[in-house]
């Protein structure tokens, strides 16, 4: 029988963070206490010290709706995902299932393509960014948001997944800036383009099933299956870069083992690599590429 935990009432805002602890440790759950503490804070739209100042306090008609997260936590659903929203880069997106849940270790992408904007001498340039695969919109809407002169396109083949970064886009107020394409790759995208990035799907087929239940039950299988190797959406964007006829910059995620072979793909097509960055398991989780023509 799956694990459950129905809070009460009477119970107090301190009860209901032990409780969710114990059964967040008791599941085998990665990081039960920081689950539990921003499980509850968003369930009960509070901050930190709100938790604290509020431990006494008895959860009262909010007792329903916090057992229902805690079980859906329990179930190995992110609390992104329960919550419908996650940080990156220091700001607040919103998460469906209709999109990949933003990990932190994307964050590498945007550090590598900034240092790299800075190291090129593009800084405060009006530059033009393609966001290729662009899900929630983390990428293209934090480049823009940080790069005010920007401009950008971001594709994705999910209509559900653009309708979700346009709306990412709209709150950070940064989608006046960026037209939205529903296409594969770069298809039917005029360049020229200064940048492109991408997180694209690159787990093998092979690996899916014995990926975290986190991560196979609730990410969308889109944004995962990245072909027989892992790397059918990375030779498509290679190509892409070829056919635009620019001198382009590429910054993209790549799995823990796969920047060797990612930076092959595109030595093929007349790239050199740039740069890499590490993520923060100390593994590259983000390479660069400079396209010359």
């Amino acid at each position: 029988m799956p694990a459950s935990l129905r809070l009460r009432p009477e119970q107090t805002v301190a009860d209901a963070l032990a409780a969710m602890t114990r059964a967040f440790t008791e599941e085998g759950l990665e990081s039960p206490q920081r689950d539990a503490r921003f499980l509850l804070q968003g369930l009960l739209g509070i901050d930190g010290a709100q938790l604290l100042s509020a431990s006494s306090r008895p959860l009262g008609t909010a007792a329903e709706i916090v057992s229902d997260g805690v079980n859906r936590r329990l179930a190995h659903e992110p609390v992104s995902r329960i919550l419908g929203r996650r940080e990156f880069y220091g700001r607040m997106f919103t998460v469906t299932p209709d999109v990949l849940d933003p990990r932190p270790d994307t964050e590498a992408v945007i550090d590598l393509a900034l240092d790299i904007i800075r190291s090129s001498g593009l800084s405060g340039r009006p530059l033009r960014i393609a966001d290729v695969g662009t899900g929630s919109g983390i990428l293209i809407s934090t480049l823009l948001a940080e790069l005010p002169d920007a401009t950008g396109v971001a594709t994705d083949v999910s209509l559900a997944a653009l309708d979700v970064a346009r709306g990412n886009a709209e709150r950070l107020g940064v989608a006046g800036r960026i037209a939205f394409v529903a296409t594969s790759g770069l298809a039917g995208c005029a360049g020229p383009f200064d940048l492109l990035v991408s997180n694209p799907p690159y787990i093998s087929g092979a690996e899916i099933a014995g990926l975290e239940r986190e991560v196979k039950d609730f990410d969308p299988l889109l944004a995962l299956d990245g072909g027989v190797d892992g790397l059918d959406v990375y030779r498509e964007i290679a190509r892409n870069a070829l056919e635009l006829q620019c001198p382009l910059r590429v910054i993209l995620e790549v799995g823990s083992t796969q920047a060797d072979a990612v930076e092959s793909l595109f030595k093929a097509v007349g790239a050199r690599p740039i740069g890499r960055r590490l993520d923060l398991g100390g593994h590259t989780r983000a390479v660069a590429m400079e396209i010359h023509l």
